[in-house]
């Protein structure tokens, strides 16, 4: 019988025939998964330099460590967690001397404050401790399980719950916040009145 053709193949089959030494078989995984891991990189590190860095780096390492993929879970797991390894690589080495990213500035068009709200999430999102932004990144925003997060992170599931809860928390107190300055910057400019004006509740 012919064999499949590398389109054809699963995953798994992709990565058997290319620990075999399939030249070809690893270009296919590259091209199925390239931009789910791309965007997945985006989103962790808000770079898209420092993405496409550690996007390289991931499946130079995949191709090299393919022999150590079992087959027990699906390769995007696996993959998953080479990408956000890549990325936190990057990233802690980039730390010390590196502000945050610069944003493109949005153009004026009636989506001009569904791209200024993304900019605000992706920047309060930058605030959040390490642990917290991946656990958010990978069930939030790439709709993973806790469990399959659990696994990428290499970490109990309770653990991504933990975090998750605290870095919704967060994320939602640095949002309000970022929502608070604007209507401040606006009383200040008015009146200046925002300047001496405390948080609600406050007692005058």
């Amino acid at each position: 019988m012919r064999p499949a053709s590398l389109t054809e193949c699963d995953d798994r089959e992709l990565m058997r025939r290319h620990c075999a030494g399939d030249p070809d078989a690893f270009g296919e995984v590259f091209r199925r998964h390239r931009d789910r891991m791309w965007a997945l990189a985006l989103r962790t590190t808000g770079d898209r330099e420092l993405a496409a860095d550690a996007v390289q780096d991931a499946f130079i390492s995949a191709f090299r460590r393919a022999d150590s993929y079992r087959g027990d879970a699906a390769l995007t797991t696996w993959l998953h967690r080479i990408v956000v390894n890549a990325c936190l690589d990057r990233l802690r080495r980039l730390k010390p001397v590196s502000p945050l990213p610069d944003r493109e500035i949005a153009e004026p068009t009636d989506r001009h404050d569904q791209a200024l709200t993304r900019l605000v999430v992706q920047d309060a999102l930058a605030q959040l401790p390490e642990p917290q932004r991946l656990a958010l990144v990978l069930v939030d925003m790439e709709g993973r399980s806790v469990a399959e997060a659990a696994e990428i992170l290499e970490v109990a599931e309770g653990t991504v719950k933990s975090r998750c809860s605290r870095g919704r928390a967060a994320l939602a107190q640095l949002l309000a916040g970022a929502r608070g300055d604007g209507a401040h910057g606006a009383t200040a400019r008015g009146d200046g009145a925002g300047a001496a004006a405390g948080e609600p509740g406050d007692a005058p």
